[in-house]
């Protein structure tokens, strides 16, 4: 994203020394360290295969010095670790994240961090080793392994609703679609005291699996002195099995080859799923798929589609995984749950249109009293820049800050009713509605006081901004039949453009809309521009990437045929067909 004009900077040009300089522009996540910062002298590897406890899946991973056993460092998805290992992460105000690992704690400050490919990444090597890991390398692969470890009871508390897993030390906590697999065997009591709690529980090669279906829960943790896996689960739902395998949805079964059409493929060396359809003339309903917790956090497309009974569905735009907010535009009913940023790529439609397809800015002022007219850097937003942003009760119950030093103004019926300094904010500020909430960052100074009558002036820099369903990505790869693909201009960086990976990608021939995930079946996947070559070939006129890597995914009737690097990685929000 190096080198990305700055919004501000193409709102007010007057204003850019003063307003636009980024303090951290996501993503792509914040690019790799310069060898310079390595141990001296030591030699790097990197590799795309990962196998834990001779589990294998695709994940890039980076080894510092050391021989194939001892690494200096060892650098790994933050993705991984929380959905493959089971680690805990938080992030900080000052951008550090603290991860938690069966009681071992890690800090990894924002300068610590780093990408690989196109997911953050951070060097684990501590908090594997106090967890016991065993490390080794063989050419490209990447080997973990963690000793079995004894289940030493099963107990219930909160009414029902909690669930501890006694251990004797630390175990590999795998979060699948709809399960858990814990490095761990049980005995026959203990599963009959899963059983008891709604969990089909069974011991596999791989260890302890559960199925959470029917109680999925709402957090998992693991904890310390002595080792314990904590499940949070929601109140228990009587006796339907909800776990017994499913197969397709008898009602997408009776859509496909009707008014839904489902095509795979191979095209150019890259499994291709598409999913087509008219909006015009179907039964099933475009949706955003969001959560109804606010913006700030993620969870797998499965739930997301089950939660809003999308038949189908595919992973939406960029998101910051650390914090686990969104990174672009994202409006729902006409509402700005998270805003446009850097004029980057959206498709917009209304409720049974055929989407449109363009870059999307929102250019928002305020101006008070005194003649002073300030501009809004972005509303509602994970997106950091320094400058005043806007918030609202669409982000979510509580405002907290995202960056040091914030200081705040809450506005009520266009009025200053209440100052915030840095202190009030990380305490949370709740978000009414109606109200709204003016942050500003980077030392810059709201002016105005309590009693002050301030106008809020708001404009979609393009028509696609007042249609009530919006969702943002990017780069836009076509447009009216040509390739329109820019990345400078919608500031991603040259590395992010250059990377090939499994991607998701929403488009248009005209007629029909698809919904379309591309994987490599050699390789990480495609790049961005052989993406859009693909789908020029194939007829398309409008097409806009979304997320991709990890975050790709298809869901179709309740299964998952699609997982972008083989395993459900989890997602902010997403776009799916309804009934």
């Amino acid at each position: 994203m190096a080198g990305a004009p700055s919004f501000l900077a193409l709102l007010a040009p007057g204003l850019l020394l003063a307003q636009t300089t980024p303090l951290r522009l996501l993503p792509p996540p914040p690019p790799p360290r310069p060898a310079d910062m390595r141990p001296s002298g030591s030699p790097s590897l990197e590799g795309s295969e990962l196998v834990i406890n001779s589990r294998s899946q695709q994940a890039r991973w980076l080894w510092v010095g050391g021989d194939e056993r001892n690494p200096l460092e060892l650098w790994l998805p933050l993705e991984v670790l929380q959905n493959q290992l089971g680690v805990s992460s938080r992030a900080r105000t000052d951008g550090a994240l603290q991860l938690e690992w069966f009681g071992a704690s890690l800090q990894v400050p924002a300068a610590n961090q780093r990408s690989l490919d196109d997911e953050v990444a951070v060097n684990a090597l501590e908090l594997l080793q106090v967890g016991g890991v065993s490390l080794e390398r063989r050419g490209q692969q990447l080997q973990l392994e963690r000793a079995s470890t004894s289940l030493l009871q099963v107990r219930s508390g909160a009414g029902g609703q909690r669930l501890v897993l006694d251990l004797d030390g630390p175990a590999v906590v795998r979060t699948g679609d709809n399960s858990l697999l814990i490095s761990v065997r049980a005995r026959p009591d203990q599963l009959a005291v899963l059983h008891a709690q709604g969990l089909r529980a069974s011991n596999t090669n791989g260890g302890l699996e559960l199925q959470t279906a029917a109680r999925r829960p709402s957090r998992v943790f693991t904890l310390g002195a002595p080792a314990r896996v904590v499940l949070d689960l929601p109140a228990a739902r009587g006796d339907r099995d909800a776990d017994a395998a499913q197969p397709l949805d008898p009602r997408l079964v009776a859509l496909l080859n009707r008014e839904l059409r489902w095509d795979r493929l191979v095209r150019n060396g890259m499994r291709v799923n598409a999913v087509q359809l008219d909006p015009r003339s179907s039964s099933l309903q475009l949706r955003p798929l969001t959560s109804d917790r606010g913006m700030e956090g993620l969870g797998a497309l499965t739930q997301l589609a089950s939660r809003q009974g999308a038949l189908v569905a595919v992973n939406g735009g960029y998101f910051n995984r650390v914090r686990k907010l969104p990174l672009g535009a994202l409006r729902v009913d006409g509402r700005w749950l998270s805003g446009p940023i850097l004029n980057r790529g959206v498709v917009a439609w209304e409720r049974g249109s055929l989407p449109r397809f363009g870059r999307l800015r929102l250019e928002e002022w305020v101006a008070g009293p005194d003649g002073q007219r300030l501009p809004l850097v972005v509303l509602n937003s994970g997106f950091v820049q320094r400058g005043v942003s806007r918030y609202t009760s669409d982000w979510g119950p509580v405002y907290r800050p995202l960056s040091g030093n914030e200081t705040a103004l809450r506005l009520r019926n266009g009025r200053v009713v209440e100052r915030f300094d840095t202190p009030a904010l990380e305490i949370g500020v709740p978000l009414n509605p109606g109200d709204d909430l003016l942050v500003a960052r980077g030392g810059n100074v709201l002016p105005w006081g309590e009693g002050d009558a301030l106008t809020l002036t708001t404009r979609p820099s393009d028509a696609l901004g007042l249609a009530p369903f919006v969702v943002g990505g990017g780069p836009l790869l076509l447009q009216e039949g040509r390739v329109v693909m820019n990345g400078t201009a919608e500031g991603f960086s040259p590395s992010f453009m250059s990377q090939g990976a499994p991607r998701t990608v929403v488009a248009s021939d005209g007629n029909r809309f698809w919904l379309i995930t591309l994987e490599g079946t050699g390789d990480a996947g495609p790049t961005l521009g052989e993406t859009a070559a693909l789908l020029e070939q194939m007829g398309l006129r409008d097409a806009l990437n979304l997320d991709g890597g990890s975050s790709t995914g298809l869901v179709m009737g309740g299964t998952m045929p699609v997982k972008g690097r083989g395993v459900a990685g989890s997602v902010h929000h997403g776009i799916g067909l309804v009934p």
